[in-house]
């Protein structure tokens, strides 16, 4: 019996990493070699070494050997590697967004081109990847979401991440960078959907469940509630942040996602929170994810019997 060969190891720098099948002559790799069940070939020309592509970052490392001078991902792609809230369906997308400045975007199976103005405003994401920035994602995003769906992606860029202390992140941008995107975006698509969300952005915004309870509050005829308002507690030795809230009826909104369920540790600071909006004079209305959909009828309901108790109760 003749003994096969064996095969050479890839070199140690190609894993983790994509490259070009017309470059494996570089790589010391044979066209036979470039059939390696090691190797995955995500588009038409690239082979990876070690790289699941299970998530946009790795997707679009997959395909960064194919960008060319001019290319930066956009749209949807650039909106998750910065990080702005999406919907399911466009999370599910495996799709790559990625856009030509003054040229014809690329045209290929698994990538959306965009024709891109060649002054669109970059930036780098995490990981380094040149996108579009923020407000002309945010312009981009404009021909999928809806305009509440807007409002919470805007509200996120003007807001940063909650840090661990109290402290945030810097924004991804400021209201006048968006309202120049917008300005610029002109009768684009979607334009509609951006003027209005661009009236209803706001800073300090924690969550798109936060965004998505204020704009149906307002929706319904109330007041617009003040975010993070701080209420001193403890006999005025702490400071807390109410999600939302009414501060001349002194009532507390508070959106609770299932991490406040499932962790007993949040469970029971949520308990001692709410005591303590309540020894202070407080009122919390507590809000869940059925409370924004199938129950949102019977929710503001409930908000107005609230709120029309509250005032009866501070008129005495």
């Amino acid at each position: 019996m003749v003994s096969m060969p064996e095969q050479r190891p890839f070199q140690s720098y190609l894993r983790g990493a994509a490259f070009r099948t017309a470059a494996t002559g570089h790589h010391g790799l044979t066209p036979g070699r470039l059939r390696s069940r090691e190797l995955d070939a995500p588009f038409h020309g690239v082979r990876t070494l070690g790289i699941r592509a299970d998530n946009v970052f790795d997707r679009c490392l997959s395909y960064e050997p194919l960008l060319a001078r001019n290319h930066v991902f956009c749209a949807q792609t650039a909106a998750a590697l910065l990080g702005l809230p999406l919907p399911r369906s466009l999370r599910a997308d495996t799709r790559l967004h990625v856009g030509a400045l003054g040229g014809q975007g690329p045209r290929r199976a698994g990538v959306i081109g965009h024709r891109l103005p060649i002054d669109t405003p970059c930036a780098d994401s995490v990981g380094g990847f040149t996108v579009t920035d923020a407000a002309s994602t945010w312009c981009q995003l404009a021909a999928a979401l809806s305009r509440e769906e807007l409002t919470a992606a805007g509200d996120f860029i003007l807001s940063g991440i909650r840090r661990p202390g109290g402290g945030r992140s810097d924004a991804l941008a400021q209201l006048e960078e968006l309202r120049a995107a917008v300005s610029r975006h002109g009768a684009g698509r979607g334009a509609t959907a951006l003027r209005w969300a661009l009236e209803h952005v706001r800073v300090g915004v924690d969550s798109p469940q936060e965004t998505r309870l204020r704009l149906a509050l307002v929706a319904h005829g109330f007041a617009e509630p003040v975010i993070g308002f701080p209420v001193a507690v403890d006999h005025g030795t702490l400071t807390l942040h109410p999600d939302l809230a009414w501060p001349d009826l002194r009532l507390a909104i508070e959106y609770e996602g299932d991490e406040h369920r499932e962790s007993k540790r949040r469970f029971r600071a949520d308990i001692r929170r709410r005591e303590k909006f309540e020894a202070a004079g407080w009122r919390v209305i507590r809000v869940t994810a059925d409370d924004l959909g199938e129950e949102l009828r019977a929710f503001i309901t409930r908000v107005r019997a609230i709120v029309a108790g509250r005032r009866a109760e501070l008129a005495r």
